[in-house]
């Protein structure tokens, strides 16, 4: 099984790498590549299992942007494929329509997904967040010079109980299609949500279970519980 870590040396903020050093602990027997931003993604030769895109500057969104562009129509086939993909924190901005910066200028993006990001460097949101996937609860925490636009109400990753989805206005967070799940949750949001760690390692058909599953769990749901106290 390979798992494919896209541009760590650049996107890897708020710590959500550890994402990956945690699926790691979950999946030893698992081969985790690390491609750097001047190397060709492996995902366009090779049978990934797992495709994983943290966290990045503003600067950097644009050279990704650039990077990924030729590769469009592959990435667009491994989603129809099933193939897993988790993209977190402005990540996911890559993938929509464009990035307008406060001036109006516009970044195009790969435009697989029909939503667009609008930039506001100079005010940054942070919050908790607390939404429903399926039959589980997810947590984590949002910081953010960006929000997102568009209509995401058919392919949304989850539904917001306590905190904003891809807005302040909005109560649908994320974007999901087939196995493809692209969210502004940062925290590890893996770490944080083992049940849905657990998810993961079932769309993979990933045999065993999550590392350190009582200690992980027993610390979700202590969170779980304080967030909800929270106003």
């Amino acid at each position: 099984m390979k798992i494919e870590i896209l541009f760590p040396e650049f996107c890897n903020l708020f710590g959500d790498m550890y994402n990956m050093k945690y699926l790691k602990m979950c999946l030893p027997d698992a081969e985790f590549i690390e491609t750097a931003l001047d190397e060709k993604p492996k995902f366009i030769d090779e049978d990934i299992k797992m495709i994983y895109l943290g966290p990045m500057t503003e600067k950097t969104q644009e050279k990704v942007i650039t990077r990924l562009k030729p590769y469009k129509k592959r990435i667009e086939e491994l989603i129809d494929n099933n193939v897993l993909f988790l993209v977190t924190g402005n990540a996911i901005e890559v993938f929509g329509k464009y990035i307008e910066n406060e001036d109006g200028s516009k970044i195009e993006g790969l435009g697989i997904f029909d939503v667009y990001s609008k930039r506001n460097m100079m005010n940054r949101h942070n919050s908790y967040f607390i939404g429903k996937y399926e039959d589980i609860e997810i947590v984590g925490f949002k910081s953010q010079f960006t929000m997102m636009y568009g209509d995401n109400s058919s392919n949304y990753f989850l539904e917001v109980e306590k905190g904003i989805g891809i807005n302040k206005e909005s109560k649908l967070e994320g974007v999901k299609k087939n196995n493809f799940i692209g969210t502004y949750l940062i925290g590890p949001l893996l770490i944080l949500n083992p049940l849905f760690t657990e998810k993961l390692l079932q769309a993979m058909d990933a045999k065993g279970e999550i590392a350190l599953k009582e200690e992980t769990i027993a610390a979700y749901n202590e969170r779980l519980k304080e967030l909800k106290k929270l106003a």
